[in-house]
């Protein structure tokens, strides 16, 4: 008998792994922008880039400690309406802290988000869709929330799973994990990244269209096995 492959079901963490792995996740969060800058700027540059002109609200899901909100160049408007969703409370903290004009949600963007239908110009999720057991159901959300004439959602994805990717991690991400914690970086990555790009494009396919894909640091080869990330521009499908 065949078994639905989504919500992928994640083993149990102890008390001791969520500890761990909200400590990790905020250090690493940390040490992006100044350890890693050439890809960080990709990551963030590519929605800003891509973004339509003369949006007024903005969604970021898993926004981390606001790194995203040092690319952005907001008006007052823009500012005040712009929602930075963060899984974990640590974090979101922090976005208040660092970013008191926006709005810090902590929130699951695989369940309904308190906003009507269609309340979103925007909708930017830097390097979150792999990491969601429930993809499809993020995906719903956020074709609900987006406008549907106007509306976009600016995705960038990590090419999980090529030998680029791979080699990357191991010289960044687990040396920071060994640095400060014992026990082995497998649980965690296991946990982490799991959503492979091909999975990624088949969920978004039947409720958005892809207006520009384009692939890091190799655009000229666009393929995932050699790049690292891949950035995605994409308009709900109509009704």
């Amino acid at each position: 008998m065949q078994t639905a492959k989504w919500p992928k079901v994640l083993p149990a963490l102890t008390p001791e792994q969520k500890r761990i792995s909200d400590e990790f996740m905020k250090r690493w969060h940390e040490q992006l922008p100044s350890r890693y800058g050439i890809l960080e700027r990709f990551n963030h540059n590519f929605p800003v880039r891509h973004s339509h002109p003369g949006f007024r609200a903005t969604i970021e899901i898993g926004a981390g400690l606001g790194e995203h909100l040092h690319y952005e160049r907001l008006t007052p408007e823009q500012e005040g309406n712009y929602c930075a969703v963060e899984l974990r409370e640590n974090m979101a903290e922090e976005i208040r802290r660092r970013f008191p004009k926006v709005q810090a949600v902590t929130g699951d963007c695989q369940a309904r988000l308190d906003f009507p239908d269609g309340h979103f110009d925007r909708y930017i999720a830097v390097h979150v869709l792999e990491h969601l057991p429930n993809l499809p159901a993020c995906i719903r959300e956020a074709r609900r929330l987006l406008d549907k004439q106007r509306g976009q959602m600016l995705v960038v994805i990590p090419c999980e799973g090529s030998p680029a990717y791979s080699f990357a991690r191991k010289i960044s991400a687990e040396r920071v994990y060994n640095r400060h914690f014992s026990g082995g970086y497998s649980w965690l990555i296991s946990r982490e990244h799991i959503n492979r790009p091909h999975e990624i494009l088949e969920e978004l396919d039947p409720h958005f269209t892809v207006e520009r894909k384009v692939f890091f640091p190799l655009p000229f080869l666009p393929f995932a096995f050699n790049n690292l990330c891949i950035g995605l521009s994409l308009k709900p499908r109509p009704a």
